[in-house]
């Protein structure tokens, strides 16, 4: 039985027995070296978001279901666990620290917090009191959600989006509403600026899953962890805040720009070449996810 814990590299290997592929066969179907293949078996690097849609794809070729190794994990928080985030703040954290974000964000409301500056900083730019934080959190005796790029990683920031309305009374909107039922933290990948567009399509039947997942994950902004319950928030400290200056700000709103363009070509690149690749919505819902 597989798990969400199980390295990558042991997941590939295990596809490879199953179609009894060379990994220079393997290499040549993904369209990469063989280097490259020896390199995600030994644990050294591992695939980018298009080489996983390529590996999904070949699975799907040799009737394999890849979902039967993916999936999330839930888990208690080590003792000792802590991690350094960061968070911005439009006009600075006004006393103590709590989960009253605006309830349509990816993972719903809470206190949203990230691996890497950059992605903080481009969401208050715009503000003249802006302030960034640099974060201490304790993960200690908390119950987190780690949710893993793909299918249920895209449903489950549209259903915090309000983009599953339509399908209410279905037991996939049932299984979004409920995943993160008892959880005190959800960790989980930050998905591009062109999310709305591209859930919006894939809502409509105008792109697959493997469209979707490839466009929101294509800009590797790291992950947001978010704190849900006042037990969470309660093991967040300050470490240090930091006023963003003008020129600073300025500097800030070209590169966010910049981003934000360079997301938008990536998501539109990879919605043509996997426009055939995958389910559409309509599928899953029909076959479950």
């Amino acid at each position: 039985m597989w798990g969400v814990l199980v390295e990558i590299s042991e997941i590939i290997k295990e596809i490879r027995k199953r179609t009894g592929d060379s990994q220079a066969a393997f290499a040549g179907a993904l369209n990469v070296g063989v280097v490259t293949v020896s390199r995600w078996e030994t644990g050294r690097f591992e695939p980018a978001p298009l080489a996983m849609d390529s590996i999904r794809a070949y699975c799907k070729r040799n009737g394999i279901d890849y979902s039967e190794f993916e999936g999330n994990t839930v888990r208690i928080g080590n003792e000792n666990e802590t991690v350094l985030l960061y968070h911005g703040s439009k006009n600075g954290i006004d006393g103590d620290i709590r989960p009253i974000s605006r309830e349509l964000c990816d993972f719903g409301k809470g206190f949203y917090m990230g691996t890497e500056k950059m992605q903080p900083l481009t969401l208050i730019c715009n503000f003249p009191e802006a302030r960034l934080y640099t974060l201490q959190t304790g993960l200690a005796g908390l119950r987190l959600l780690e949710v893993e790029v793909g299918i249920d990683w895209a449903l489950l920031i549209a259903y915090h989006r309000g983009k599953m309305e339509s399908v209410k009374d279905s037991d996939i909107y049932r299984k979004y509403a409920k995943m993160a039922e008892g959880c005190d933290m959800i960790i989980g990948y930050i998905a591009n600026d062109r999310m709305f567009v591209v859930l919006d399509r894939f809502f409509s039947g105008e792109i697959t899953d493997v469209a979707l997942i490839g466009s929101l994950s294509a800009l590797k902004l790291g992950k947001q962890y978010v704190a849900l319950t006042e037990k969470a928030c309660r093991q967040i400290k300050v470490v240090e805040e930091k006023t963003l200056s003008e020129s600073e700000r300025n500097e800030l709103r070209i590169e966010s720009d910049a981003h934000r363009q360079e997301g938008i070509r990536q998501a539109d690149e990879i919605c043509r070449k996997h426009r055939r690749d995958g389910r559409f919505f309509d599928e899953i819902i029909g076959g479950g996810v």
